[in-house]
């Protein structure tokens, strides 16, 4: 794909991201005037995604250039990722699942117990599943064809813990973050179509004591002689949480092979609303691997997140690698994780209209398993943080 249909694709992309993002700041909810003073913001930072893609269009072009000079792959009659992918595993239903279970923790990280503390995510892939009807009337509204492509569905079950950065005080500081659980279910469908990869990701959960958020944090503590949280009781109330997530990847924007290794650069762009989170996010991701073992997304992550599938395959039964770096600029009309519950009084904290996050990491696979790390970093989330927030990711998938 040149770099006039990856700008074009991105403008449309943008375009269809400020549409909904408006619509969910728009959502009859307990709206404060932070939110709508938001829009405009939101405008501009997707004019200067606009203004840095198309700055990064000609080295794009380049790269591309220098690729086609040692691969057929680029050459001028180049095939689309789609006709790429390997049929086995992914274009035919052959019954292949993919189960993943990510762990992140800041103890994987900076070794605190703070912000963003904990999060498991248990995730079952399952290549060659057609999206509902529901679902793929929804990715027909961000420029989805409707035509039958190569596609996959997923389920996942998960549980985030967020606490202050002094969790030994019985009554928590009102200037920090506020204690907060939420234990959710999502349900995910991804259509390759041509050069890119759309999903899209409905979750529903319930923020509050119910999310046993305490329980589990206690828990673990215990059994690892850790400090005793003891703010609980302040922690947010009981709320059913919905959220709709939609995200567009090229993982073949530019691509360069050498000596048996690729390296590629992956642009990304995605929104998502509803009363748990409300924010459009544009990024980009670079990754290194084994031509052997190309056939690998980055690990799969707890939302929100750069992005990440933990499909890996290969017709080399060797074990393989994969290096990946990433960041991405979030633009953040709603965290109930630091505004605090939507239909009621709740503590909270003013959040920073802007959050980014970088991470870097290495994948190891061996034939049906693969094990990734993942060290992330997230600049300051809310007023009166004083430092941005490290934690790790732990994940091991395995193909069946």
């Amino acid at each position: 794909m040149n770099a006039a249909r990856r700008f074009r694709y991105l403008r449309g992309a943008v375009s269809y991201l400020s549409l909904g993002l408006r619509v969910g700041v728009g959502i009859p909810m307990r709206l404060r005037p932070r939110h709508l003073r938001l829009v405009g913001v939101i405008d501009l930072v997707f004019a200067v995604v606009v203004v840095v893609w198309r700055a990064c269009v000609p080295v794009a072009a380049c790269l591309g250039a220098s690729a086609a000079l040692s691969s057929p792959l680029h050459a001028r009659d180049e095939p689309t990722f789609e006709e790429q992918l390997p049929a086995t595993p992914f274009v035919s239903d052959g019954g292949t699942t993919y189960f993943t279970l990510a762990v992140e923790n800041d103890s994987l990280g900076s070794g605190s117990d703070q912000h963003y503390t904990s999060g498991v995510r248990a995730t079952w892939l399952s290549p060659g599943k057609e999206p509902t009807s529901f679902a793929t009337k929804l990715m027909n509204l961000f420029g989805s064809d409707g035509s039958p492509t190569p596609s996959a569905s997923y389920l996942s079950l998960g549980q985030n813990l967020y606490t202050p950065e002094d969790i030994g005080a019985q009554a928590p500081n009102p200037n920090d973050r506020p204690y907060a659980a939420f234990l959710y279910a999502s349900r995910g469908y991804t259509r390759v179509l041509g050069d890119r990869i759309d999903n899209i990701e409905l979750t529903v959960g319930i923020v509050g004591p119910l999310a046993l958020g305490e329980q589990t944090q206690k828990a673990v503590h215990q059994l690892l002689d850790a400090t005793d949280p003891k703010g609980w009781d302040e922690q947010l109330d009981n709320e059913i949480g919905v959220n709709v997530a939609w995200e567009r990847r090229w993982p073949g924007a530019s691509v360069l092979r050498s000596g048996g290794v690729v390296n590629r650069l992956m642009p990304h762009v995605g929104v998502a609303v509803g009363n748990v989170y409300t924010h459009a996010a544009a990024g980009v991701t670079w990754q290194m691997l084994p031509d052997s073992h190309h056939w690998q997304s980055p690990p799969l992550r707890v939302r929100p997140a750069i992005p990440g599938s933990g499909f890996f395959y290969s017709d080399n039964s060797g074990p393989g690698w994969s290096a990946f770096a990433g960041v991405e600029l979030r633009a953040v009309a709603r965290n109930i994780f630091l505004d605090g519950n939507t239909f009621e009084s709740s503590p909270s904290v003013d959040k920073k209209p802007f959050v980014v996050d970088a991470n870097a990491g290495l994948t190891l696979s061996f034939e049906r398993l693969r094990f990734a790390y993942t060290l992330n970093w997230r600049s300051r989330e809310f007023d009166g943080q004083q430092n941005a927030h490290v934690f790790g990711a732990l994940s091991v998938s395995r193909r069946f």
